[in-house]
């Protein structure tokens, strides 16, 4: 099985940032007009979109087009992924039976045996 590690540091790229985080808890009370997003940050609007397109890119943000404004809002399927996934990083392998069985692709490689 190969892991798109590329894949899921984009999705964690979108939480990294003091502004991304900002426009995330703005989105938290519904969809958000760019012009909205912009009139409460302290950016400018290419900053906006360099943001914008993170978040979006990441799958955690939606975005449509209404006329010359993009509307944006948080993601169900986005957000409920970028959390599976979290917990699937964070939590120990606990159904490996021997730490030779785990994988080079996960662990490194199998003749970790408890190195660090």
């Amino acid at each position: 099985m190969h892991t798109n590690f590329k894949e899921q540091a984009r999705i964690f790229k979108a939480f990294c940032d003091e502004n991304r985080l900002q426009i995330l808890g703005m989105l938290r009370c519904g969809e958000k007009c760019a012009c909205e997003l912009l009139e409460k940050l302290e950016i400018r609007q290419p900053a906006l979109s360099y943001h914008m397109k993170i978040l979006v890119k990441s799958k955690v943000v939606k975005s449509r087009q209404a006329g010359k404004w993009t509307h944006y809002s948080i993601s169900e399927s986005g957000s409920e992924y970028a959390l599976s996934l979290l917990k699937e990083l964070t939590t120990p392998e606990t159904n490996i039976l021997d730490e030779s069985s785990c994988s080079a692709e996960l662990c490194g490689s199998s003749q970790h045996k408890g190195s660090v």
